[in-house]
């Protein structure tokens, strides 16, 4: 059972962090808890004891000795990967330089897990030099993974960066560490995503589509993002910009194509995780047709092959990786999956059915077969999709 340790100091922020600690304990992930004095005075250590089904610990617990050690070596010992949330302007300076004056910021320095932290303060604060500089001191330690504070209205009614950023971003981030053990393998790397399901437009209003949410695809920019890689998403589907800081949205299939290969030079591994159209009606009218105007009989023309596209520009250095979203047996899908890994030279390919209630369409989950151009096949087990984008990654 994996093992989450949350050191909570005195902001506002910190009652976010309920839903976080809630949420951990309902997926069976043994959850403990530090508060700082100061985060006492915002959330009681009753509230994260109920909710973690576990003590909440504070400095009165400091000396009490745990199967014979002290407290900070015990919880340090115990954790897999340690969350800092919020981390107020005085816990970020003493973890810049190491000190260690109260249970969490001691437990820290006793501890040798993966650390994500994520700040929250008020935007003048956040924008002082010295905070500043500890912010990019404690970026340059390999140990530690920052949430950054987002843009928006604060609890001091000031509009400006930092806001903590929400619980479901912290709790990916958690399933991604989990799994990864706090790896950044893909940092100095750039990803490039594309995802969603374009839309070939008859007029205004009509068009031919499918039903792909991007889902898959969003799940890949995140993944990059968490093992620390610098990220570009190119999407089809409304998605929520939230970390994912290079996201392009686009409609159709030429907007797309015109978009990847504006940034296809640029990236070191690229995954075309969208679902392009192959077709598009001929008739495209800026105005809506009534009804009695629409053909019965819709022309239509091939769209650009946007992957083949990258293909015949890939450097030898660059990855280009697609996928076969198909129907069927599965010894048809990988079939399909393997003809096309081979006449559009790409260096490997996903291939998964969507045809299924657990990994079609809009599905949270997904289950998938990875194959390489040098024969290497890995098929993966029924997960969420971020754990389909990193078993990808560690694929490649």
């Amino acid at each position: 059972m994996s093992h989450v340790l949350i050191g909570i100091s005195g902001g506002i922020a910190a009652y976010k962090v309920c839903e976080v600690v809630s949420s951990l304990a309902k997926r069976g992930i043994e959850v403990r808890v530090i508060l700082t004095r100061s985060a006492t005075e915002f959330v009681t250590p009753l509230t994260f004891a109920t909710l973690s089904r576990s003590p909440a610990y504070t400095d009165a617990d400091f000396w009490q000795p745990t199967n014979g050690k002290p407290l900070h070596i015990e919880l340090a010992e115990w954790a897999d990967i340690f969350l800092l949330a919020p981390v107020t302007a005085n816990t970020l300076a003493k973890l810049a330089y190491g000190l260690a004056d109260n249970l969490l910021t001691n437990t820290v320095l006793a501890s040798n897990c993966p650390i994500l932290f994520a700040p929250a303060m008020n935007t003048t604060m956040w924008l002082q030099p010295a905070v500043q500089e500890n912010w990019h001191k404690l970026l340059k330690n390999s140990r530690y993974t920052a949430i950054a504070p987002t843009d928006g209205i604060l609890a001091c009614d000031a509009l400006g960066t930092g806001r903590m950023t929400e619980p479901e971003v912290i709790l990916e981030y958690l399933e991604s560490f989990l799994f990864t053990k706090g790896k950044q393998d893909l940092k100095g790397k750039r990803v490039l995503v594309n995802a969603g399901g374009t839309r070939e437009f008859i007029d205004p209003v009509r068009f031919i589509g499918n039903p792909s949410t991007g889902k898959q695809g969003i799940a890949i920019a995140r993944a990059a993002i968490h093992r620390g890689a610098e990220v570009t998403l190119i999407t089809a589907s409304p998605v929520s910009e939230r970390e994912i800081l290079g996201v392009r949205v686009v409609r159709t299939s030429a907007e797309m194509h015109k978009a990847i290969l504006e940034e296809f030079p640029f990236a070191d591994i690229t995954i075309a995780a969208a679902a392009i159209s192959d077709v598009r009606s001929k008739l495209q009218s800026d105005r809506k047709l009534p009804k009695l105007e629409l053909p019965l009989n819709l022309e239509l023309e091939y769209v650009p092959d946007i992957i083949a596209d990258l293909a015949t520009l890939k450097r030898p250095n660059q990855i280009l990786v697609g996928f076969a979203a198909q129907t069927g047996k599965e010894s048809e899908i990988l079939t399909a999956a393997q003809e096309k890994l081979e006449r559009k030279g790409l260096d490997a390919i996903v291939a998964n059915a969507v045809n299924s209630s657990q990994t079609g369409f809009g599905t949270d989950t997904n289950q998938a077969t990875f194959i390489h151009k040098n024969g290497n096949t890995l098929s993966t087990p029924l997960c969420s999709k971020l754990e389909i984008a990193h078993r990808l990654f560690d694929f490649l």
